[in-house]
């Protein structure tokens, strides 16, 4: 299983809005086939395997297969993995979890084991639901896993009063900055990250042939038509209100104008949110400022904190989060620290909101 995980892992960068899944073929002890997912409308991972095993010239009948996640059981843009490993007589399937998607959930399984296969599942399923955390919550909450990325000094200073901040983090951990973006299917920003860095938002020094769609909240639509992120590849942008000439000139450029207001005329998170889910996307990618980023905390719109500490002080500056003081301490939001690891000469600490880990854990 860790080595079909391995397998998952080779097609991180291509399968969404699918799931990253690897199956490997064994019989008598070798490793026969193996396999991962490929783009949307491609063969699955059990499918790969197959070919794999037959373009080696081995016989599968009677092999275990061991798949990442559980085989799916519906006509989709392919047909039933389950069917075709029926088909070519496997003996045993080991799934490291299950499937949440309404459309198999348990039915691929038992489809195997009615026609005479044994299965069993659980094995690894923890690694397996890291792998995919972004589909899993899509399929589960109907929303992306949002990961919400800040770089900071270790007294918690995102950039200079005057808004420097480059580059406060070494290159390892901004090489890595871009290996979390290249897995995402949207990377996120406001309109006050635009305005004041300009930045363009894109995976530099990564393979990305499914590049993350940029997505800007912009309540009143002030974006400078020639703004960086703009260029290159087209950008959803959310505001809050009708600016037709202004969002008239961005569809002309290609773009897709959004609106999605709130009671208080400015973006409602939460149903983009909502939208970004029913547009089949898995993870989101948060990089912002101050301001958003506290928006999107207090609306419950975050399930993970991306954060890299660099060793060194700043002093006076500016923070992660604009959020209000509380009253006391109680009120406070809780999280867990899930990984933390040495990048360069800079600390990343992944860090998860604890009542998310309770909804999207995975099954047992």
């Amino acid at each position: 299983m860790t080595l079909a995980l391995e397998w998952a892992a080779r097609g991180m960068y291509i399968t969404a809005p699918n799931p990253r899944v690897g199956c490997v073929i064994v019989k008598d002890g070798v490793v026969i086939g193996a396999g991962h997912t490929q783009p949307a409308g491609q063969a699955h991972a059990e499918i790969q395997a197959l070919r794999d095993a037959l373009e080696r010239g081995n016989d599968v009948r009677g092999a275990t297969a061991y798949v990442t996640l559980e085989p799916c059981s519906h006509y989709g843009r392919t047909p039933p993995c389950s069917n075709a490993l029926i088909e070519a007589g496997l003996g045993r399937v080991v799934a490291a979890m299950g499937d949440p998607n309404p459309l198999v959930a348990g039915r691929g399984m038992a489809q195997l084991e009615a026609a005479g296969i044994a299965v069993s599942s659980g094995l690894l399923a923890d690694a397996a639901h890291e792998l995919n955390i972004g589909f899993l919550s899509r399929m589960r909450r109907g929303l992306p896993w949002v990961r919400l990325k800040v770089a900071a000094s270790l007294d918690g200073a995102t950039a200079l009063e005057n808004g420097e901040s480059q580059w406060i983090t070494g290159p390892a951990a901004r090489a890595d900055g871009h290996a979390w973006r290249a897995r995402t299917q949207v990377i996120l920003t406001g309109i006050g990250t635009v305005k004041a860095d300009n930045p363009q938002l894109t995976v530099r020094g990564i393979d990305t042939p499914l590049p993350p769609r940029r997505v800007i909240v912009d309540s009143r639509l002030d974006i400078d038509l020639d703004a960086r992120i703009l260029q290159g590849e087209p950008c959803w942008i959310v505001a809050a209100g009708a600016h037709e000439e202004k969002a008239a000139a961005l569809r002309a450029a290609g773009h897709e104008v959004l609106y999605l207001p709130n009671a208080h005329g400015k973006v409602d998170l939460p149903a983009l949110m909502r939208e970004l889910g029913r547009r089949e996307i898995n993870e989101v990618h948060v990089e912002a400022g101050a301001k958003l980023n506290a928006s999107l905390v207090r609306e419950g719109c975050v399930d993970e904190l991306l954060v890299y500490l660099a060793p060194s002080l700043i002093g006076p500056g500016q923070g992660m989060f604009d959020l209000p003081p509380l009253a006391q301490l109680a009120e406070r939001r809780q999280l867990r620290f899930h990984d933390v690891a040495r990048v360069g000469d800079d600390l990343r600490i992944l860090a998860r909101f604890t009542e998310t880990e309770t909804e999207t854990k995975p099954e047992e």
